[in-house]
Protein backbone atom coordinates (compact mmCIF):
# COMPACT_ATOMS: atom_id res chain seq x y z
CA UNK A 1 0.00 0.00 0.00
CA UNK A 2 1.46 3.36 -0.99
CA UNK A 3 1.83 6.02 1.65
CA UNK A 4 0.40 9.47 1.09
CA UNK A 5 2.62 12.01 -0.63
CA UNK A 6 1.24 14.72 1.62
CA UNK A 7 1.68 14.49 5.37
CA UNK A 8 -2.05 14.27 6.03
CA UNK A 9 -5.03 12.68 4.35
CA UNK A 10 -8.41 11.29 5.37
CA UNK A 11 -9.13 7.60 5.72
CA UNK A 12 -12.41 5.81 6.37
CA UNK A 13 -12.81 4.68 9.98
CA UNK A 14 -13.90 1.30 8.60
CA UNK A 15 -10.44 0.78 7.05
CA UNK A 16 -8.40 1.42 10.21
CA UNK A 17 -7.50 -1.47 12.51
CA UNK A 18 -7.47 -0.63 16.24
CA UNK A 19 -4.48 -1.63 18.33
CA UNK A 20 -6.12 -1.29 21.73
CA UNK A 21 -8.97 -3.15 23.39
CA UNK A 22 -10.65 -0.38 25.39
CA UNK A 23 -11.45 3.33 25.54
CA UNK A 24 -11.22 5.33 28.77
CA UNK A 25 -14.53 7.05 29.48
CA UNK A 26 -12.72 9.95 31.12
CA UNK A 27 -10.35 10.44 28.19
CA UNK A 28 -13.31 10.31 25.81
CA UNK A 29 -15.18 12.95 27.80
CA UNK A 30 -12.09 15.18 27.79
CA UNK A 31 -11.59 14.81 24.02
CA UNK A 32 -15.24 15.55 23.34
CA UNK A 33 -15.28 18.62 25.57
CA UNK A 34 -12.05 20.02 24.09
CA UNK A 35 -12.93 19.30 20.45
CA UNK A 36 -14.93 22.43 19.77
CA UNK A 37 -16.19 22.96 17.19
CA UNK A 38 -16.53 19.30 16.28
CA UNK A 39 -15.27 19.61 12.71
CA UNK A 40 -12.79 17.30 11.03
CA UNK A 41 -10.67 20.35 10.27
CA UNK A 42 -10.23 20.91 14.01
CA UNK A 43 -9.42 17.27 14.88
CA UNK A 44 -5.72 16.53 15.32
CA UNK A 45 -4.66 13.92 12.76
CA UNK A 46 -4.65 10.32 13.91
CA UNK A 47 -1.23 8.64 13.59
CA UNK A 48 -1.37 5.44 11.56
CA UNK A 49 1.08 2.91 10.17
CA UNK A 50 0.87 0.13 7.63
CA UNK A 51 1.75 -3.04 9.48
CA UNK A 52 1.49 -6.50 7.95
CA UNK A 53 -0.84 -5.28 5.21
CA UNK A 54 -3.23 -3.40 7.51
CA UNK A 55 -3.43 0.25 8.38
CA UNK A 56 -3.38 0.42 12.17
CA UNK A 57 -3.84 3.18 14.71
CA UNK A 58 -0.58 3.89 16.54
CA UNK A 59 -2.41 6.41 18.74
CA UNK A 60 -5.60 8.45 18.68
CA UNK A 61 -8.18 5.75 19.31
CA UNK A 62 -10.12 8.10 21.60
CA UNK A 63 -10.14 10.93 19.02
CA UNK A 64 -11.25 8.50 16.32
CA UNK A 65 -14.05 7.20 18.53
CA UNK A 66 -15.13 10.76 19.32
CA UNK A 67 -15.29 11.46 15.57
CA UNK A 68 -17.42 8.35 15.12
CA UNK A 69 -19.81 9.53 17.85
CA UNK A 70 -20.11 12.86 16.01
CA UNK A 71 -21.22 10.98 12.89
CA UNK A 72 -17.99 11.17 10.90
CA UNK A 73 -17.06 8.17 8.75
CA UNK A 74 -13.48 9.23 8.08
CA UNK A 75 -10.72 10.98 10.01
CA UNK A 76 -7.61 12.95 9.15
CA UNK A 77 -4.52 10.77 9.50
CA UNK A 78 -0.80 11.24 9.49
CA UNK A 79 1.61 8.41 8.68
CA UNK A 80 3.66 7.54 11.75
CA UNK A 81 7.35 7.32 10.91
CA UNK A 82 8.50 6.96 14.53
CA UNK A 83 10.60 3.97 15.55
CA UNK A 84 8.04 2.19 17.70
CA UNK A 85 8.01 -1.36 19.03
CA UNK A 86 6.29 -3.03 16.07
CA UNK A 87 6.42 -6.45 17.75
CA UNK A 88 4.31 -5.02 20.56
CA UNK A 89 1.89 -3.46 18.07
CA UNK A 90 1.55 -6.84 16.30
CA UNK A 91 0.62 -8.43 19.61
CA UNK A 92 -1.92 -5.70 20.37
CA UNK A 93 -3.49 -6.00 16.91
CA UNK A 94 -3.69 -9.77 17.33
CA UNK A 95 -5.44 -9.28 20.69
CA UNK A 96 -7.94 -6.99 18.98
CA UNK A 97 -8.59 -9.35 16.11
CA UNK A 98 -9.00 -12.29 18.50
CA UNK A 99 -11.66 -10.29 20.35
CA UNK A 100 -13.46 -9.25 17.15
CA UNK A 101 -12.20 -5.67 17.18
CA UNK A 102 -11.50 -4.78 13.57
CA UNK A 103 -12.77 -1.19 13.46
CA UNK A 104 -13.14 1.65 15.93
CA UNK A 105 -16.89 0.95 15.95
CA UNK A 106 -16.17 -2.31 17.76
CA UNK A 107 -14.97 -0.36 20.81
CA UNK A 108 -18.47 1.06 21.46
CA UNK A 109 -19.14 -1.60 24.11
CA UNK A 110 -15.62 -1.31 25.56
CA UNK A 111 -15.70 2.14 27.14
CA UNK A 112 -14.46 1.77 30.71
CA UNK A 113 -14.06 3.96 33.77
CA UNK A 114 -10.48 5.22 33.71
CA UNK A 115 -9.42 3.10 36.71
CA UNK A 116 -10.60 -0.08 34.95
CA UNK A 117 -8.98 1.07 31.69
CA UNK A 118 -5.65 1.48 33.53
CA UNK A 119 -5.89 -2.01 35.01
CA UNK A 120 -7.28 -3.89 32.02
CA UNK A 121 -5.42 -2.13 29.22
CA UNK A 122 -2.27 -0.51 30.57
CA UNK A 123 -1.68 -3.40 32.97
CA UNK A 124 -1.99 -5.92 30.15
CA UNK A 125 0.39 -3.86 27.99
CA UNK A 126 2.97 -3.61 30.77
CA UNK A 127 2.87 -7.38 31.24
CA UNK A 128 3.30 -7.90 27.50
CA UNK A 129 6.22 -5.43 27.36
CA UNK A 130 7.93 -7.24 30.23
CA UNK A 131 7.48 -10.60 28.47
CA UNK A 132 8.85 -9.16 25.20
CA UNK A 133 11.87 -7.71 27.00
CA UNK A 134 12.55 -11.07 28.66
CA UNK A 135 12.19 -12.89 25.32
CA UNK A 136 14.58 -10.44 23.63
CA UNK A 137 17.16 -10.80 26.41
CA UNK A 138 16.94 -14.59 26.09
CA UNK A 139 17.36 -14.39 22.30
CA UNK A 140 20.39 -12.14 22.74
CA UNK A 141 21.89 -14.49 25.32
CA UNK A 142 21.53 -17.54 23.05
CA UNK A 143 23.14 -15.90 20.01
Amino acid sequence: MAKAVCAQQRISLAKLQPSQLYISAEKLAAVESQWQPSLLETLDPIPVKELDGRIIYTDGHTRAFAALRQGFTEVPVIWNEDALDWDAYRICVTWCQNEGITTIMDLATRILPHEDYEILWHGRCRTMQEALALQRREEERTR
